[in-house]
């Protein structure tokens, strides 16, 4: 996984953001930008090229998958999960999950630390 070098680090306060265009796409390459990052949860931005992915992890917090453009399949718990556009899954804690970006996909991961 890769990160926008040309990206600044956290997203600027009290301003109008076009989400899609804080992370560009990168060829073969899944690439991240966090958004967000305090003792509360994180906010990441990610683009996965086509057929690009994550393989299966869990994480100890809920998290929530925000679809901003494209589709993917998430695998949850070993339950297949088809989102798009505009769709919103929740991961629960500990639960296996991976994801497969059928086009270019670009998606919003918010970890919720607090329980």
């Amino acid at each position: 996984m890769s990160t926008d070098s040309n990206a600044k680090p956290k997203l600027s306060a009290s301003q109008a953001h076009n989400v899609a265009g804080l992370v560009n796409y990168a060829e073969g390459a899944v690439v991240s930008r966090t958004l967000v990052d305090n003792k509360s949860g994180t906010v990441t931005l990610f683009a996965f090229d086509a057929g690009q992915g994550l393989s299966e992890h869990t994480a100890p917090f809920d998290a929530l998958v925000h679809v901003v453009e494209g589709t993917a399949e998430l695998t949850i718990g070993g339950k297949a999960v088809t989102a798009s556009v505009g769709q919103i899954v929740l991961m629960p804690a500990n639960a296996p999950h991976a994801l497969k970006a059928r086009e270019q996909f670009k998606m919003l991961l918010i970890m919720l630390r607090s329980h």
